[in-house]
């Protein structure tokens, strides 16, 4: 074919700290161009820029100025590093991390861009990792709990404060003016998409999985009002008519297609999430192929053919990941930030000096370090929640637990036991599915940790089973790509689309029967302590037959929260 007939598509995906764009080839799902942009405002935990308003506890901001910029830096970036005309460019796809979540106008103007609101933290767009919300979550389940509502068992039992409801709810009590003025609360997936057409589009991924939209409804109007008389009404703010994912959204604008220096006209994808969309890019949307999103945290989807109730699970929403199937997500609110805060915080300096040295990065140099040992040879466990916990225990409150240290404990020793750790977790995440009679057929990897070959082969050796990495570096941005060639009319379908550009490499490591058997045993104790401190003092929430547990990690944080008021 002629590489002047060639089509190509461009996925955008943005993530916690940047956004980035690829440049694909929708014949095979070749990438041919690819640019980052960071953003300038990173994430937004201690101040607001400009006024210099301060936040609280487990804040987490964004600016959507910071969005805008990827579109208008990274995008034409990638095109010209891609050597193609911006003309062979039928569609744009993106996709987001979720919940992220902003106030806006019935226009979609951010109230956090009016000059009234700067200065008002709740006006700004809360990132996924906005935790603050915990209190207002557990008023949410509880309140569901009672009344019995049908959709909390969807959810696991629990719905997170990392979603849109709690989330919201926070911003009413809180700041009720800026709530007021609230005319769209809308996934930042959403608002994106609602740029690059000038039509506001609902997706059904976020409003399934964040916005607990159920069996075409979304929670009633009464039990809102059970939770705060001004809540009522709120579902007003989110929506009515959600798009299909792979479906059309609208044409890129003139205004739009001067950012990205693309046709004005051309096909814009429904929005997505990040996670979701990384199944189509490893080829991994039909049934049983659990695809792990491995990066500063982890999330966990597949497709079903059968509903089931997972516990703690984030939630299962028909047509969520694939239309036709039933899309089930957990996941772990802490991975590779749990490394990056030990590199941060607990690394001498003599280890700094040495990796230098040997020209290598810290985490290099620890993981070097760390993959000499033996399993079981350091003495420890380690419970993976210094972001909390989203997937089984769907608690934010809760927070890290190593156990097992001597004045003999290097830093190495706990770098790996944190490895571990993260390990055990998706352990916990798999055998809660099975059991549930969701069978996970196939584990496939993706995520920026697939370059950690150490990391991965402890995962296949705590899961006692072969892993499948994606063949991509840039998956979600790969994704969204095949779902703009979706919206192109390149593919009847994602999967069809799925099968011709997405990619990965089956069994790419195998699980080693010794070193898996030492696991099981620290696994064992990874379990009881899981269930000691994140079950705590609440029957109702242990296994039956179960011992009483200790709730001493909700103090501390409720205590510290106290304080720091």
């Amino acid at each position: 074919m002629n590489a002047n007939s060639e089509r190509y598509v461009v996925g955008v995906d943005f993530g916690t700290l940047s956004g980035r764009a690829v440049v694909v080839r929708v014949s095979d799902g070749a990438e041919l161009g690819t640019a980052v942009h960071e953003y300038a405002h990173r994430v937004i935990e201690d101040r607001l820029p400009g006024t210099g308003a301060r936040l609280g506890p487990d804040w987490a901001l964004q600016s959507p100025d910071d969005w805008r910029e990827v579109l208008r830096h990274a995008v034409p970036q990638a095109v010209a590093q891609a050597g193609i005309s911006p003309s062979q460019v039928v569609g744009i796809g993106t996709d987001f991390t979720a919940c992220t979540v902003l106030p806006a106008t019935a226009d979609g103007a951010p109230l956090c861009e009016l000059p009234e609101f700067a200065g008002r933290p709740h006006a700004w767009p809360k990132l996924w990792k906005h935790h603050a919300a915990q209190p207002h979550a557990d008023r949410i389940n509880a309140l569901a709990a009672e009344r019995g509502e049908a959709w909390l068992p969807r959810y696991g039992g629990k719905i997170s404060s990392e979603w849109q409801f709690a989330k919201a709810l926070q911003v009413l009590e809180e700041d009720p003016e800026v709530y007021g003025r609230t005319e769209r609360w809308i996934e930042a997936a959403d608002w994106i998409v609602w740029q690059l057409t000038g039509v506001e589009t609902r997706n059904t991924c976020t409003a399934g999985y964040k916005g607990i939209h159920q069996d075409g409804a979304y929670p009633s109007d009464d039990f809102l009002a059970g939770l705060n008389p001004a809540l009522a009404g709120f579902t007003g703010k989110l929506g009515r008519e959600l798009a299909p994912l792979g479906g059309l959204a609208g044409r890129l604008t003139a205004e739009a297609a001067e950012w990205t220096k693309l046709p004005e006209g051309i096909a814009v994808a429904v929005g997505n999430v990040d996670a979701h969309v990384t199944a189509a890019a490893a080829d991994a949307v039909r049934p049983g192929r659990m695809v792990a999103i491995m990066g500063t945290s982890t999330c966990h989807v597949m497709s079903s053919e059968t509903l089931a109730e997972v516990p703690g699970m984030c939630g299962v929403v028909r047509d969520g990941i694939v239309p036709g199937l039933w899309g089930y997500e957990a996941g772990q609110s802490g991975v590779g930030d749990i490394f990056g805060w030990f590199v941060e915080t607990c690394v001498p300096g003599s280890y700094e000096r040495e990796a230098e040295r040997l020209g290598r990065s810290v985490h290099e140099h620890l993981t070097e370090l760390a993959a000499a040992q033996r399993p079981g040879e350091h003495g420890l466990v380690a419970l993976d929640w210094h972001n909390g916990n989203r997937s089984v225990l769907v608690d934010h409150d809760l927070s890290a637990v190593i156990v097992g240290q001597t004045l003999a404990t290097r830093p190495e020793h706990t770098y790996r036991a944190l490895i571990e750790a993260t390990a055990f977790g998706a352990r916990v995440i798999v055998e809660t599915f099975e059991a549930a009679g969701v069978p996970v057929e196939e584990f496939v990897a993706a995520g920026g940790l697939l370059k950690n070959r150490f990391l991965m082969q402890v995962y296949a050796d705590v899961l006692r089973r072969p892993i499948s990495v994606i063949g991509s570096e840039q998956g979600p941005a790969l994704g969204s790509a095949i779902h703009a060639a979706v919206a192109a009319g390149a593919y009847p379908d994602i999967t069809a689309a799925a099968a011709a550009m997405g990619k990965r490499t089956e069994a790419a490591y195998t699980p080693d029967a010794g070193r898996a058997a030492v696991y099981d045993r620290l696994y064992a104790e990874y379990r009881r302590l899981h269930d000691h401190f994140g079950r705590g003092e609440h029957p109702h929430d242990s296994p039956a037959g179960a011992p009483a547990g200790n709730d001493v990690l909700r103090r501390l944080r409720a205590l510290r929260n106290e304080v720091t008021a």
